[in-house]
Formats: structure tokens, C-alpha cells, sequence
């Protein structure tokens, strides 16, 4: 983990006033997996000409990204799952196959790395049946991240309430046939798991861990979203990670649905209610945050929460656009997740910055709007706190770790780009995979010449075309059946108890007053 990497220039981050920071002809030494050294070429190789050498003066050195919102690997649209509004969407996982925890997670590391992603929080999708089964599936996970070199933050979603409407789920499987109720409801009873369990476990999971984890790994907790949890769980979950200094990452407002389940069920909006129950902090992230009011965000600014952004995901399942613009004037920070997948169903965090930024440019000669600089302050700086990593990662200085992208100049600038364009500038616009040819995690090479080289890339494709080939088995049969039998039922439910959506501007969706 001890090298030195050179480059013609370093972005190490972004200064308090928005401009990037940059180093000339420089090179960074790493002792130990942090940053010890950053200066000229000449001072950083002095003494130390038997460290390996990597880069040169016609590469760009820019922090590793963060990927603030992640879930699973292969797909729903992989997996036969057809894009619908996020409540039609959802229910329809319950059919996908499973290659397994350790060859699905390995699949979207590899496209995170490729594409200069370092760090991500793992949101696994829940923990169901027996606890014993809790653990060997979080250990395959957190193992095959070690296994890639990967730095992830990582917490499991947590329910107690409403998982397969707003409704009770009592009503709902009332409203269904008997044979395919009984069927969901064998499915529900295995998600039934009191908080104080899922914390327990939390607890546990984050002590046995503790000597292998390092600064690589990072606990955290995330209850699903305010209609799918109690307040009594939420203030456990809560206390739980204040106590234990973790991160908390709560999917909240994604949908104009949500907005109205809060208004309907307390009289006020989500963010409002969270405040009520003293849940808001500088621990939590909220996820997507489509429908925010400015009430909404005035409050998430005087908590100092985060917002992690996930614009692929909002474009993709029509859940709207997230007021980013109005974030950045209240100066909340905001972090990009790829959530299930990006515009190109995969995980190309170059390619979901160039779509933040275009999406918030917003009519107007004068108005403040992101730009490259603060594009990829989102995804680095800001991604890692939300991670946990927020004290080590992110920045290109002194201390923090050795996680380094670097880019071929030649291949960013292909054929020309003239130098009064600003480094950044390039980096955002003009940054894709082919120009990526090796990426650091504390000082550890995990990607070479554009490849994840701490595994067997295509021996896991392989096994995973070979699994996905094999016949189905008898249970993943039945769980596409009944999903296939429970998606009429379930939409005319829905039909019954969602008033109909007022026409609003998809553009500014809440700020349209």
C-alpha cells in the first residue's frame, strides 16, 4: 500500500469557496493507505525512489467517487422486471432470481470501479427469514467488498409496517384471492422482525467485524422510509446509531404518493413528522427527497442532514426531479446514489454526474446552477460522509486515504481540448470508462489498465450467465407465479386508495408554488 502517484495534475478536491483545488506537475506519496506527501514530482520522489511509481505527467488524479445509494447487482430490468411508478415497480422484485449474494454484489462493483467508483454505501434490501441465514448472507457481502477492494458503508433496510401498500397489509391481503393470499402472506411473515432485533444484530454484526474491518468497512442502519416504519421503531433506530456514532440512510418523499401518505396520516409533511419524533441530524442522509417543500428544506438545513440524490433513479420510475438548486442556496449538502441502476442501467457514476448536471441547469441568463466543481464535490466529498467515511476520504491531501482515480490525459482530451478549459470542466464532461486506467483504494491497485484486477472479472460473468441459464427451481417458480397472479390485484388496490395525481410541473414537481 506504500507508492507514489505522479500525474500533470491533481484535482484533490474543492475549496470552501468552490474552486477546485489543484496541484501542477505533482505527485502524491501513500504510506500505509493514507496520503502522506503531496508536492512537486522531485520533493515527493526524494528518499524514496524504491516505491513503485504509477502514473505520469500525461494523467489527471482526481479523489475515487461514491456511489451514496446502492442496493443490489444484477438489475430488475436484467432480471425481467419492466420499468412502472415505484409502487407497481417494487413488488415485482419478489419474482427475480438469485445467483447469490457474493456473485450479485461482485457484478456491480466491478462496473462501479471500472468507472472510478471507490466507495459505496450498501443498502442491502432486507434481511428475512431465519437470523442464522441474516448473518452468512451479510458476511458473503461484506467479504466479496474486502475480496474487490472495495470501501463500503453498509445497512440493511428495516420495515415493521404497510410493505406492500400505504394501506395496513391486513386490508390489502383481504382484498386478494384466497390461494394467492396465502401465498403473500408466507412471504410477509418472514419479513416480520421486531426492531429491537434488526438491532441487536446491528450490533453484533458491527462488533465481530470490528477487527477485520478497518477503515474499509462502515456500519450503518436504514429504516426503508416513514410509511413502511413506526415511530417507535424509528426513534430505536434512532438512538441506536447516535449511540454508536453510525450513519443513517432513510429513503424518504421519492414519490408524490409518499407526499401524500404523511399529509394524510399526520396532518404534515414526512420531514415535518421526522422532526416531530427528533429523528433529523447531522448522522442522517435522506434519500431522493423528490417531493420536498421549502418548509421541508428548511428544516433538513437547520438538522445539517444530507440529501443523496439519485436522478436516474427519479427519470426512470417517474418519481420526479429532486430540488437540487434549492438544496445548494440553503447549502445543504448533497450526495449522488445510483440507487438500482443508472440511465444506462449500470453503475458509471461518470455518467450520472454529466445527468446531474444537465438536469439542473434550469431555464434563466442568471441563475446559480452546479457546476463541475461542485458536480463532483457531490459525488466524492459528500458521498463518502454519507458512507461514514467522511473524516478519511474524498480529498486528494494529507491524511486522507489513498483512494485515487487515475485518468489518461490523451484518452479524456481526445483529440484536443484547449488548456483554457478548466481540468474539472474536462473531467466531468469529457470523463468516461476508456479513459480510467487504474484506481487506488488506500493506496492498493484494484483497477489496471481500465480492469478489476483483484478478482477473476470474467470468470464471475461467467458464473453468473452459468447460473442464470441453469432451470429454474421449484420456489423461484412459484415466486414468479404468484407475483406474476398478485401485480392485477395489487394495481386495482392501489387504484382504489390513491386519489389521482394532481397535474404538476414533472420539472419542479413540489416547487412548483
Amino acid at each position: 500500500m506504500d507508492c507514489i502517484i505522479e500525474a500533470g495534475v491533481i484535482f484533490c478536491g474543492v475549496t470552501k469557496d468552490g474552486t477546485p483545488d489543484l496541484r501542477h506537475d505533482a505527485a502524491m506519496r501513500i504510506h500505509d493507505g493514507r496520503i502522506a506527501h503531496v508536492g512537486a514530482v522531485e520533493a515527493v520522489v526524494s528518499g524514496n525512489a524504491h516505491l513503485p511509481r504509477h502514473g505520469g505527467p500525461g494523467f489527471v488524479a482526481m479523489p475515487g467517487l461514491a456511489n451514496g445509494h446502492h442496493h443490489f447487482g444484477l438489475t430488475p430490468l436484467m432480471m425481467g422486471v419492466p420499468f412502472a411508478p415505484l409502487e407497481l415497480w417494487l413488488p415485482q422484485f419478489r419474482g427475480m432470481r438469485s445467483i447469490g449474494p457474493r456473485l450479485d454484489m461482485l457484478y456491480s462493483a466491478i462496473e462501479m470501479l471500472e468507472s472510478g467508483t471507490t466507495t459505496v454505501h450498501h443498502i442491502a434490501s432486507g434481511l428475512v427469514g431465519d437470523p442464522a441465514n441474516w448473518q452468512a448472507a451479510t458476511d458473503e457481502v461484506l467479504r466479496a467488498y474486502r475480496e474487490i477492494g472495495m470501501r463500503a458503508g453498509y445497512s440493511f433496510m428495516m420495515r415493521d409496517r404497510n410493505v406492500l401498500t400505504y394501506e395496513d397489509d391486513a386490508e390489502v391481503l383481504k382484498s386478494l384471492p384466497t390461494d394467492i393470499a396465502e401465498q403473500v402472506a408466507l412471504s410477509l411473515k418472514a419479513a416480520e422482525v421486531p426492531t429491537l432485533d434488526y438491532m441487536a444484530f446491528f450490533k453484533e454484526t458491527r462488533q465481530r467485524w470490528s477487527g477485520e474491518a478497518g477503515d474499509h468497512l462502515r456500519f450503518n442502519l436504514a429504516p426503508a422510509n416513514l410509511h413502511w416504519c413506526s415511530d417507535e421503531s424509528l426513534q430505536l433506530i434512532f438512538e441506536t446509531a447516535r449511540s454508536h456514532g453510525a450513519q443513517v440512510h432513510m429513503h424518504l418523499l421519492e414519490t408524490q404518493r409518499q407526499a401524500q401518505f404523511a399529509q394524510n396520516r399526520f396532518g404534515h409533511s414526512a420531514v415535518e413528522h421526522l422532526a416531530a419524533l427528533e429523528c433529523m441530524g447531522p448522522e442522517l442522509t435522506l434519500g431522493h427527497g423528490n417531493w420536498m417543500t421549502r418548509r421541508d428544506l428548511d428544516l433538513v438545513a437547520e438538522c445539517g442532514c444530507t440529501i443523496c440524490h439519485n436522478a436516474s433513479s427519479g427519470l426512470r420510475l417517474g418519481s420526479g426531479i429532486a430540488p437540487v438548486n434549492e438544496m445548494r442556496r440553503r447549502e445543504i449538502p448533497v450526495a449522488l446514489g445510483i440507487d438500482q441502476s443508472n440511465i444506462a442501467d449500470d453503475r458509471d457514476m461518470l455518467l450520472e454526474m454529466k445527468l446531474v448536471w444537465a438536469l439542473h441547469r434550469e431555464t434563466g441568463m442568471w441563475n446559480d446552477r452546479p457546476d463541475a466543481g461542485a458536480v463532483l464535490q457531490m459525488a466524492t466529498e459528500h458521498g463518502v460522509r454519507t458512507a461514514g467515511f467522511g473524516k478519511i476520504a474524498g480529498r486528494l491531501e494529507p491524511g486522507f486515504a489513498g483512494d485515487v482515480v487515475l485518468l489518461d490525459r490523451a484518452r479524456l482530451e481526445r483529440p484536443y481540448v484547449d488548456r483554457r478549459v478548466p481540468i474539472s470542466e474536462t473531467i466531468l464532461h469529457r470523463g468516461n470508462r476508456s479513459a480510467i486506467d487504474k484506481v487506488f483504494v488506500g493506496g492498493e491497485m484494484v483497477v489496471e489498465n481500465g480492469r478489476a484486477c483483484r478478482i477473476d472479472r470474467d470468470a464471475v460473468m461467467a458464473e453468473i450467465v452459468d447460473r442464470l441459464k441453469a432451470p429454474e427451481t421449484e420456489p423461484e417458480r412459484r415466486a414468479r407465479e404468484t407475483v406474476a397472479a398478485l401485480m392485477p390485484h395489487l394495481e386495482a388496490f392501489h387504484r382504489r386508495h390513491t386519489p389521482p395525481d394532481p397535474v404538476a410541473s414533472y420539472r419542479f414537481n413540489a416547487m412548483n408554488d
